[in-house]
């Protein structure tokens, strides 16, 4: 029964979301914590895969590199990752349970995560030690973590002189980009471009000048803003949106960003038993000015 490599394709899609959610409720079981709710359960299970289709499948399409290890036909493991404009980053890296410690680790990371002359190389990881290890030998290193804030959506007014418009990407693309590049160090044009067929996109003006901008829908996030100030405003706006809709409202925020930890603490949500960690090659960016995709599959 010997293990074989290949490069990942679109098709490959719902198999290695297979493999994510075996992966991933095992370290739930480990560290106690409840990564899928009713995740055993074949209804939770397909209703989540189609949640995450198409999610899965643009990272399929855009990543640098895809790989997956087989075992007798079946996918047993995957990892890939992305580049934009000087940045790489390791979106996923999983192994079924069954396979672990074989090996097959060190072999897919070799190939997905390669060192390339990207300036900066990321990881979104879980607090598996057995993966933080590896990752920090290949030269990333935790900056900070990530928790989800939620909670049922309620209307919210603040005062603020932002003035928030839907975001329209062919003409404000330009503006993003600058943004993106001043808070988190790069440009990511295909992300943008996914992201706005799937949630709102909104920007944010002052004095006719766009200084952040965010999405809101199925999923949350990303969110940057000029200045951090601005976050209760945003936060109010979006989850006010989701309550016209009876939603809940969440988003992941690094524990640096104290302006929205702020807001969702006097607003008491909930906080999340799951953590992520932001990994780097070198510290960079202004996170303290942003809130990240959600699910945190990437930056």
């Amino acid at each position: 029964m010997t293990i074989t490599y290949r490069q990942g394709s679109i098709e490959d899609s719902q198999s290695v979301f297979q493999v994510f959610v075996k992966a991933i409720m095992d370290y739930s079981e480990r560290m106690g914590v409840m990564a899928i709710t009713g995740g055993n359960d074949p209804q939770v299970l397909e209703s989540l895969w189609q949640k995450r289709r198409t999610m899965f499948e643009f990272l399929a399409k855009t990543a640098a590199q895809f790989w997956v290890a087989e075992r007798d036909g079946e996918i047993v493991a995957y990892a890939r990752s992305v580049e934009h404009d000087g940045l790489q980053e390791l979106t996923e890296f999983f192994v079924s349970p069954s396979q672990q410690s074989g090996g097959i680790g060190g072999e897919l990371l070799a190939r997905a995560f390669p060192k390339t002359e990207a300036r900066y190389r990321t990881i979104i990881a879980t607090l598996d030690e057995r993966a933080l290890y590896r990752y920090m030998k290949m030269g990333v290193y935790g900056r900070f973590l990530f928790k989800y804030f939620y909670r049922k959506a309620e209307k919210v007014d603040i005062e603020s002189d932002l003035r928030i418009e839907p975001m329209e990407l062919n003409i404000h693309k330009e503006h993003i980009d600058r943004i993106d590049k001043e808070i988190i160090g790069h440009t990511r044009g295909v992300v943008h471009d996914w992201i706005a067929t799937d949630r709102i996109g909104l920007v944010y003006k002052r004095n006719r000048e766009i200084v952040g901008y965010g999405y809101v829908g199925s999923g949350n996030g990303p969110f940057a803003v000029l200045d951090d100030n601005d976050f209760p405003a945003v936060l109010a706006h979006a989850e006010s949106l989701m309550a016209e809709k009876g939603e809940d409202f969440g988003a992941e925020a690094p524990l640096i960003n104290t302006k929205a930890i702020q807001y969702f603490i006097e607003k008491k949500y909930q906080i999340d038993s799951f953590s992520a960690i932001l990994m780097s090659n070198i510290p960079f960016g202004r996170f303290e000015n942003y809130l990240c995709f959600s699910p945190e599959f990437f930056m």
